[in-house]
């Protein structure tokens, strides 16, 4: 039987279809400049879910604009300075096979959902960015 080929903007349309309706965010844009790279916005944030095939590992960075400048930090930092986990490593970031990858971008979603409502409030934002070593 042969296995279906599965396309890494599938997958994150698929697991961040009803958080993007849920937050209210646009997309995805995808592109593969650098990377493959869906990337969603909502309420002056962005979100880029990345895979890098070469590693295996999917990942996803938060950015903000701050003034005229732009800050970026990765998602697992983000959330452990907003308290929205309390520690490292509650997440995969493996993507060596379809399975690691739908466990992994579900787990992204996951702390996107958390840390979204620290990042759509301009008071909280540029601060925690920072904090998570923008």
């Amino acid at each position: 039987m042969a296995q279906r080929k599965v396309s890494f903007f599938d997958e994150v349309s698929t697991v961040f279809a009803d958080l993007a309706d849920e937050l209210k965010l646009t997309g995805p844009e995808e592109n593969e400049l650098v990377l493959p790279c869906s990337i969603y916005k909502g309420s002056g944030v962005e979100y880029r879910i990345m895979l890098n095939d070469l590693e295996g590992r999917v990942g996803c960075t938060i950015k903000i604009q701050a003034d005229t400048v732009s800050l970026t930090a990765d998602i697992e930092p983000l959330a452990i300075v907003s308290g929205a986990v309390e520690k490292r490593g509650g997440i995969s970031y493996s993507a060596r096979n379809q399975n690691q990858l739908q466990k992994s971008l579900l787990g992204l979603a996951d702390y996107v959902r958390r840390v979204h409502p620290f990042l759509v409030d301009p008071a909280t934002a540029v601060d925690l960015i920072r904090k998570a070593r923008a």
